[in-house]
């Protein structure tokens, strides 16, 4: 990674969007093989692949070195986080709550994404999708693992709140950049919209019209 794209990436507000995507996924993952009642080891690989999946699958379509291979803290938030869930009773995380934090880590990694692969060249559209894969594809890889439905599969608004997450982010970092203004209001309504809507798709039970076509 260079100095210029260093500078474009690495500032306070991605880099706490960065934790807490990773945390919260790290999170989902973990909770949901605590629900399953697997082994701590199982817990923690959960959560590892939950937490990278989406930034894994990013970097390497953007040919960017693998966030958390040359990153130790990553893996360390991960297995941290596995631990929290280890030792927190399972019905904490009933209902809501689980989605709240995966919402949360929608948000923050569909930011981050979109950010980190327009800094590094990728054009607009291609660069928010890829903020769109950053936030859904850590999710996804969870519930095929855990044998259980993916929240793709559903109406309910998942990919559609990281979608408005990547196109703000990148809309606002286009717009900054030739208005000279800094980038972090862009990231900070990108991420707040985004979970904003996810937010209410879970709290009101929002979601697409579904494909009726021959009915």
């Amino acid at each position: 990674m260079n100095a210029a794209i260093n500078t474009a990436i690495l500032t306070p507000l991605l880099d706490v969007l960065d934790l807490v995507g990773i945390a919260m996924f790290a999170l989902s993952g973990a909770v949901i093989a605590a629900k399953e009642r697997q082994t701590f080891v199982t817990m923690a690989f959960f959560a590892l692949v939950t937490g990278v999946g989406g930034g894994t699958v990013r970097d390497l379509l953007i040919e960017a070195p693998v966030f958390w291979v040359r990153d130790p803290w990553v893996a360390i938030v991960c297995l941290s986080t596995a631990l929290i869930a280890w030792f927190t009773p399972v019905r904490l995380w009933d209902g809501k709550l689980f989605a709240y934090a995966d919402g949360a880590g929608l948000a923050a990694y569909a930011v981050l994404g979109s950010a980190k692969a327009l800094a590094y060249g990728i054009p607009p559209v291609p660069a928010a999708l890829m903020g769109v894969i950053t936030g859904c594809v850590g999710g996804i890889i969870r519930d095929v693992v855990a044998g259980r439905p993916s929240i793709i599969m559903q109406p309910e608004l998942y990919v559609t709140a990281a979608a408005l997450s990547s196109a703000l982010c990148i809309g606002g970092m286009l717009a900054a950049a030739s208005l000279g203004l800094d980038k972090a209001w862009a990231w900070g309504l990108a991420f707040t919209c985004g979970f904003a809507l996810r937010t209410a798709a879970i709290r009101w039970e929002i979601g697409l019209p579904s494909y009726r076509a021959g009915d």
